[in-house]
């Protein structure tokens, strides 16, 4: 049998390398890995449509099942709207019942080509809350692009404001201009004010318990450039009751880590946002997950119904400084 270690699609693939390894015996469809995603789910994904083509060519279940989805679920969610209509013209079924009612077909009713399977079976259709998240995610996805979150901790938080937000968190407010004398820091005065990056020489301090925070329709974001505190068990405790807040972190290590805290509680943890979905993820969360593929901020707003207009309640600067009270807020 070929070994599947010996074909690359990173780079879209190599047809005459893929037919030798076919030759050689081997299976499009046959589980490998720890994930048991197939090569023909990762063709999906990573390789150009004709590579695709000819896995398609020799591949007898194209619909085989992997982690719960089909390899045209995996091109669908991946944006591979070419190698999805590759697929689907090879015979796979885009309405196959799979992750949580979620077929191809219905995922990608909610994408940017509503009728890339015009197949549809009658009765099959987005719900009017799936049509109206998805009907806010281009706007949501433009505010929250195009910027690097490694490293950066936020908490997206429901019903509360800055203001509510610090007294709930024990917390002193504190202007840019206290925090120069509080951590005796020299601004070069000819700087340009107007520079949204000007602020940036307040990661050089990287204090744990300073974070950042800014109001936004819906609620506010608690942020921190340098560091996970805002997604700690204490606060994200404090700031959800009575409401939800979902926290990240983008970890340079691990990648980004997800944590959703409702009234008062933490109720799930080590989450993937802007990632691909688990098998037993939840509807609104494979919706949710298709939507901001690859942005973990916008993803966290969209959990919790925040919809700010830019940027900048990520990146900075915020509205508020906040200095938290001198614990160790990671406590459980």
């Amino acid at each position: 049998m070929g070994d599947r270690s010996e074909v690359r699609l990173s780079d879209g693939g190599d047809v005459g390398q893929v037919r030798a390894w076919l030759a050689a015996g081997a299976d499009p469809a046959a589980p490998g890995g720890p994930s048991g995603r197939t090569m023909l789910h990762e063709a999906a994904r990573y390789a150009a449509p004709e590579v695709l083509a000819v896995m398609c060519e020799a591949t007898r279940d194209l619909d085989t099942l992997a982690e719960g989805r089909s390899a045209l679920w995996v091109a669908v969610h991946a944006g591979r709207t070419d190698n999805a209509r590759v697929l689907a013209a090879a015979g796979a079924d885009p309405w196959l019942p799979m992750m949580s009612g979620w077929s191809p077909g219905r995922l990608g009713l909610a994408g940017p080509e509503p009728e890339l399977f015009p197949d549809r079976p009658a009765g099959v259709a987005l719900t009017p809350e799936e049509a109206a998240t998805a009907a806010a995610a281009p706007a949501l996805r433009a505010a929250l692009d195009g910027f690097d979150l490694d490293g950066a901790g936020l908490l997206c938080v429901a019903g509360v404001d800055a203001v509510e937000a610090v007294r709930r968190l024990d917390g002193a407010a504190v202007t840019e201009e206290n925090l120069l004398a509080y951590y005796d820091v020299e601004v070069d005065d000819e700087s340009d004010e107007d520079d949204e990056d000007a602020w940036r020489w307040l990661e050089d301090i990287r204090d744990p318990l300073l974070v950042g925070v800014t109001d936004v329709p819906g609620g506010c974001v608690l942020t921190q450039p340098w560091g996970y505190q805002p997604q700690t068990p204490v606060v994200g405790r404090a700031l959800s009751a009575g409401t939800v807040a979902y926290g990240v972190y983008a970890n340079p290590k691990s990648g980004n880590q997800g944590s959703v805290f409702v009234d008062g509680r933490a109720v799930s943890g080590d989450l993937h946002p802007g990632g691909d979905p688990w098998a037993d993820a939840s509807g609104g969360e494979i919706l949710l997950a298709h939507l901001y593929r690859g942005n973990p901020a916008a993803y966290a707003c969209a959990f919790v119904g925040l919809r700010p207009a830019d940027a900048r309640p990520v990146t900075g600067p915020p509205d508020t400084w906040l200095l938290l009270p001198d614990r160790d807020h990671r406590q459980r």
